[in-house]
């Protein structure tokens, strides 16, 4: 979008001051109809060139690329479907094949799906033949009997006596950290488990303040990986802290990095498309996406790289991308910051698309409209008023856009302000506000008013 259409101080005012913008967007997944097959030519995917990094903790061959099983709620076709298990153990069979063997799940994953259906597909495979990595997800019930059950049903749910890499899930405030780990002894639950073999990496998931961060190493615990989520987008652009600050500072200590985020939701496959015509002059053979990927795995502490892959395609190309890597020269990686600064100043919502504010109890369809209006942001389709160039061509697609995308008893108008999707959202979006705000922009340009 041209800056002279709506820059970023224009946009908080639009929006209204105390939210948080940052270079964050959307993701969601497109319809998963026939992607399953090869019928698209496309480069093939080498079975025996993937790229491995060692832990350093057990010596063991991790494949740089990892396969996240965050499925969206319409892997079933729709939203309202059982997911497609088939469609999943082709998937799966599909990254072995090509030489991935880190397999990231968490219970609350997939509708609370994901455990269940990855341990499914899973079962058909060698234990020995690739690394299971879950987490604890206790957002709701802090107490120790329900972490310990939360623990035990993933065992059984992924049917498997022991986990590889399990990780404490949103390290982010001081508060929760204390109330969800330590204060109830399901730190040191865990702890004995790793001591006997059941655990055996534990580590956590951080999205918070530089308080928890440090909170983390002050337990004195030896800690054998942490998840981050890492883009050249949040490199030096991140907030609260930059993603490289979290980076140097793991490094420091040691302690590996698994990546997740790498596409800021789907968003650095889904650009504007001034920044893809830029990528695509330096790269034209490859995908936007691999741009990101590369990033990633440039860096030597960087264990793997979670990608939530649901569509075949998306899964050759990232293999394309680790078989094998070739890491980001130091000209990349400038030019990479510099598409990273104009970017951020794209008034993006940080939505990721998580799914964990979901279900909204009064059935507003929160992601989707986040997207949409994300979607709206990088076409150039959000307007400051109606003095705007290109403000009737903007203010028509946006509604036809709003209209198509959401049925009209789940838009941002139906929203009652209860707050229960706030504290599950990682990103800390004040979710309430921008539905309000989200409304008021569609009653301006419907009554032409803006």
């Amino acid at each position: 979008m041209n800056d002279k259409n709506i820059s970023r101080r224009d946009f908080l005012k639009l929006l209204g001051g105390g939210i948080a913008v940052t270079a964050a967007s959307l993701t969601g997944c497109d319809s998963l109809k026939n992607t399953l097959t090869d019928d698209t030519p496309a480069e093939e995917a080498p079975t025996d060139k993937m790229e491995y990094r060692t832990d350093p903790s057990s010596q063991e061959r991790v494949s740089l690329l990892g396969f996240g099983a965050m499925l969206p709620p319409h892997f079933g076709d729709d939203e309202d479907a059982p997911i497609n298990q088939k469609r999943f153990d082709q998937l799966v069979s599909y990254a072995l094949r090509h030489g991935v063997n880190f397999f990231d799940t968490a219970p609350e994953y997939g509708r609370g799906e994901s455990e269940r259906v990855l341990g499914e597909s899973l079962k058909w495979h060698s234990r020995q033949s690739y690394l299971l990595a879950t987490k604890m997800s206790n957002f709701d019930d802090h107490s120790l009997q329900a972490g310990i059950a939360m623990y035990r049903k993933s065992l059984a749910d992924l049917q498997t006596s022991y986990i590889d890499y399990y990780a404490l899930q949103e390290v982010s405030d001081l508060d929760s950290v204390k109330s969800r780990f330590v204060e109830n002894g399901l730190l040191d639950f865990l702890q004995t488990e790793r001591s006997e073999g059941r655990i055996r990496h534990l580590g956590w998931v951080f999205r918070g303040d530089k308080e928890a961060f440090e909170y983390m190493f002050s337990l004195g615990i030896t800690w054998d990986f942490v998840q981050l989520p890492l883009n050249y987008c949040d490199w030096q652009h991140g907030e609260p802290l930059s993603a490289e600050y979290l980076y140097n500072e793991l490094e420091r200590r040691g302690i590996p990095v698994i990546v997740s985020d790498t596409l800021l939701g789907s968003n650095l496959s889904q650009m504007p498309d001034f920044l893809v015509a830029r990528l695509k002059e330096k790269a034209p053979q490859k995908s936007v996406a691999s741009w990101a990927f590369r990033f990633a795995g440039s860096l030597k502490n960087v264990l793997t790289v979670v990608s939530n892959m649901t569509q075949k395609e998306h899964i050759r190309d990232n293999i394309i991308t680790y078989s094998p890597l070739h890491p980001c020269s130091d000209k990349e990686l400038k030019f990479l910051e510099e598409v990273a600064r104009t970017y951020a100043k794209h008034p993006l919502i940080p939505c990721i698309a998580c799914h964990r504010c979901m279900p909204c109890p009064y059935g507003l369809d929160i992601v989707t409209l986040l997207r949409n209006y994300n979607k709206s942001v990088n076409e150039g389709n959000v307007s400051s008023s109606t003095q705007d160039e290109n403000y009737r061509k903007a203010r028509k697609a946006f509604l036809v856009s709003y209209a198509r995308k959401v049925v009209p008893e789940r838009q941002a108008d139906h929203c009652l302000l209860c707050g229960k999707c706030v504290p599950k959202c990682p990103r800390r979006i004040k979710i309430p506000a921008m539905m309000v705000r989200i409304s008021k922009y569609v009653e301006a340009l419907k009554q032409d008013t803006l």
